[in-house]
């Protein structure tokens, strides 16, 4: 069936006719199912204008400068400051502490009386010994003028002896004489030896109540107090130590994954927690050969010595030491994210260009935690994507960033 092609007041008759017709079909329908369907065509709508001007993902790239400095591949450990050399001062005798006349850090010079033990038992016996030297000394002056008179006897006797004006067993008492004294001044020179030694050994042991610094120092801590009684019959119970603090040595633990790149003599420097700072710079004196195991973790012990002329390393103190593997100075330096590694070897940048970023292979130098030198392939001054962030919101929102590289 055809429409009438007659335009009347300003519109084809048949256009009047067909909506006519539309508009008593959509009155037909339900309410219900008339709103329904408005409500559709809105949503539609409503799709169909947010496709055409917000849809699509937006993205933003995260960018850094390549610039020119110094770079350095290190080996980062913990460890902790004691003095390179340090003495334990101890008691070598018994008895009780009787005076100490230092303290915790005073500074001491070697041959300084440090503290005294009480003496009195000591003193007796020496006292007896010297007594008994001295009984000795004077038992053999006596045997010794019997043995003068004994011989001149003797003597007399074999003279009278060769006239019969003696009997032979006058002469044989004379000469037995003589050999029982010289015998016993034998004997008494053998115990006056002997006591001398007992003499010198308790003048030593009187010796030893007066304890003296073995060495220029610092004193860095006292194990004994004041009128505590010491037992030296087993073991030297110590004092207190006595360091050097003029010279420091870190030592520091290394894990068993990192200790194989070290050396010694290699350059090292650390901070402290105090002074984060100011770097100490040194070398490696020794790697211990004998790790320690903590919580299943091998460690080993890496000796750093350190001059401490001012005195601002102190015993105990916490460092965080760098081990210098490599270094590179006038260097280009990419943070390390902007770096990707091909399965190859190769490496590979993303350098923002004027349509975007394009991709380079470049060759990198020295890396650590935060960035990469790179040899060729990025000049100075060119930005390089170090990620991407994706999502509506600006940068700095809850979007998400993708570390290039694994996109």
């Amino acid at each position: 069936m055809g429409y009438e092609s007659e335009t009347r007041n300003g519109a084809p008759t048949g256009t009047r006719q067909l909506a006519a017709r539309l508009g008593a079909t959509w009155r037909s329908f339900p309410a219900a199912a008339r709103w329904g369907a408005l409500a559709a065509v809105a949503l539609a709508l409503y799709w169909i204008v947010s496709s055409l001007f917000f849809g699509g993902e937006q993205i933003s790239y995260r960018t850094a400068t390549a610039t020119r400095g110094t770079i350095e591949q290190t080996v980062t450990a913990l460890g902790s400051l004691q003095p390179k050399n340090y003495v334990d001062v101890g008691a070598q005798v018994s008895g009780q502490l009787k005076t100490v006349h230092v303290e915790i850090g005073d500074a001491v010079k070697k041959g300084e009386l440090l503290a005294e033990i009480d003496a009195k038992v000591y003193e007796t016996e020496v006292a007896a010994a010297r007594a008994r030297l001295a009984d000795l000394e004077s038992q053999l002056a006596g045997a010794e003028a019997e043995l003068v008179l004994a011989r001149r006897q003797y003597a007399r006797n074999l003279d009278l002896a060769k006239i019969d004006a003696v009997s032979r067993d006058v002469l044989d008492t004379s000469e037995t004489s003589v050999k029982t004294i010289a015998a016993r001044i034998g004997s008494l020179k053998a115990q006056i030896e002997q006591q001398k030694s007992t003499v010198e050994g308790g003048e030593t042991n009187l010796g030893f109540t007066r304890i003296y610094a073995p060495m220029d120092g610092t004193v860095t801590a006292q194990q004994a107090l004041q009128g505590q009684t010491l037992n030296a019959n087993q073991t030297a119970p110590t004092i207190m130590t006595i360091s050097d603090l003029a010279t420091m040595t870190v030592e520091a633990q290394v894990a068993e994954a990192d200790v194989g790149k070290l050396e010694a003599g290699m350059p090292v420097y650390f901070t402290t927690l105090g002074a984060a700072d100011r770097r100490w710079n040194s070398t490696v004196r020794q790697i211990l050969p004998t790790p320690e195991i903590v919580n299943e973790v091998v460690l080993y012990t890496v000796l750093i010595d350190i001059d401490n002329p001012d005195g601002r390393l102190m015993k105990d103190m916490t460092a965080q030491v760098f081990f210098v593997l490599g270094r590179a100075d006038d260097a280009i330096i990419v943070p390390v994210g902007a770096v990707s590694e091909n399965r190859d070897g190769t490496a590979r940048v993303s350098v923002m260009g004027e349509r975007g970023p394009e991709e380079r292979e470049v060759k990198v130098g020295l890396s650590n935690r935060m960035n990469a030198e790179i040899l060729s392939g990025i000049a100075e001054g060119e930005r390089v994507v170090t990620g991407v962030q994706s999502g509506n919101e600006p940068a700095g929102g809850s979007a998400r960033t993708r570390r290039m590289g694994f996109l």
